[in-house]
């Protein structure tokens, strides 16, 4: 009998888009192996991907989505324009449940988890916990009345923004190279919500947000400072990606990097077509570890909301990345951190 793969909690995901809102001809279920996308039930079985953030996204209206196709227009410091709040509340609404009836359809497979002794529990019990995470706070309203709705909901993690600006902060552009120092600071709102989810114990995400409105958080949040899929900047110097200043905010805070997936993400040249394999996953686990320490690294694959590395593929996937990761000379220990003992850390000292 094969070994069981390593248990992997993972920093971000999209399939809630990927299968709710999903191309014509490209429907699929979450509980089917398909080809397409790469996570569903039977792929992370496979690879050992045992729970993770199920992001609820909010894409662009049709005819936004025509000028921004999907990550924003392309090498520019131009940001896609806010999104219409009830636009925003209703695609959350609907993506939401879309997480609480996949867990319903499940019969016990998925649980969507709100306390760190729930996700402890679903690594022991082999259920893949799956957490409510918001990318990007559009849906919520400058009073967080929503915010206290979708708490309820199970929501437990929230980037304050995607890469658009809103009523609390503003996200970085897709150009490259570039800093992620854009923008201007978090807006009153935005303190605000840092205050709040702090109250709440919902985890604040610094992906996708300005390198002003992430000192911000540095200095308003009394939580650890955490970056669910970034990579580090000194490797890949797009404004998506951590400067050293940052990763050493993050690691004086006892906070978490989930590096990132994403090919344009992980190059040094930021070229999100060329052909490119796991080990450059692995340079940038290797350069945070090694930077911040082992216990301040983690993935946050982006699975199904980025392209790839190709010898990776996707969530069945996983046990290559692991092994490449010991290759480059992690040994166990630090294995079980990189994969899901530092995620379990943060989900304790940050929920309530």
């Amino acid at each position: 009998m094969a070994d069981k793969p390593m248990p992997v909690i993972d920093g971000h995901n999209d399939v809630l888009l990927s299968v709710y809102r999903a191309e014509e001809g490209k429907a699929r279920s979450f509980f089917t192996r398909s080809e397409e996308g790469h996570l569903d039930l039977p792929r992370a079985l496979e690879g050992g991907f045992a729970g993770g953030f199920f992001a609820v996204f909010i894409a662009p209206p049709p005819d936004e989505a025509k000028t921004y196709a999907g990550s924003g227009p392309a090498n520019s410091l131009e940001l896609p324009p806010p999104l219409d709040l009830g636009y925003a509340q209703r695609e959350a609404i609907s993506l939401t449940a879309g997480l609480l009836r996949l867990e319903a359809e499940s019969l016990g497979q998925v649980k969507i988890v709100r306390t760190a002794d729930e996700m402890d529990a679903c690594l022991r019990d082999n259920i893949l916990g799956a957490i409510l995470h918001f990318e990007g706070a559009e849906p919520i309203d400058p009073g967080l009345d929503a915010l206290h709705v979708f708490y309820a909901a199970g929501l437990r993690s929230l980037g304050f923004v995607w890469s658009r600006p809103n009523a609390f902060a503003t996200g970085v552009p897709f150009a490259f190279p570039h800093s992620p120092d854009t923008g201007p600071r978090l807006t009153d709102a935005g303190r605000e919500l840092v205050s709040v989810c702090n109250s709440l114990g919902i985890m604040i995400d610094n992906s996708h947000l300005n390198e002003k409105g992430f000192w911000d958080v540095a200095t308003l949040s009394d939580a650890p400072l955490v970056a669910t899929h970034s990579c580090a900047h000194a490797l890949s110097p797009t404004p998506r990606n951590l400067t050293d200043k940052q990763l050493d905010a993050i690691r004086d805070s006892n906070g978490l990097v989930g590096v990132n997936f994403g090919v344009g993400f992980l190059r040094e040249d930021g070229d999100w077509t060329a052909e490119t394999s796991l080990t450059r996953i692995v340079d940038h686990v290797r350069y945070i570890a090694d930077r911040i320490g082992v216990e301040h690294v983690a993935l946050g694959s982006d699975f199904d909301g980025a392209r790839v590395p190709g010898d990776l593929k996707d969530a069945a996937g996983l046990p290559k990345l692991v092994g490449a990761l010991g290759e480059a000379g992690f040994d166990d220990a630090a294995l079980r951190q990189i994969t899901h003992e530092n995620w379990q850390r943060i989900l304790r000292a940050t929920w309530k």
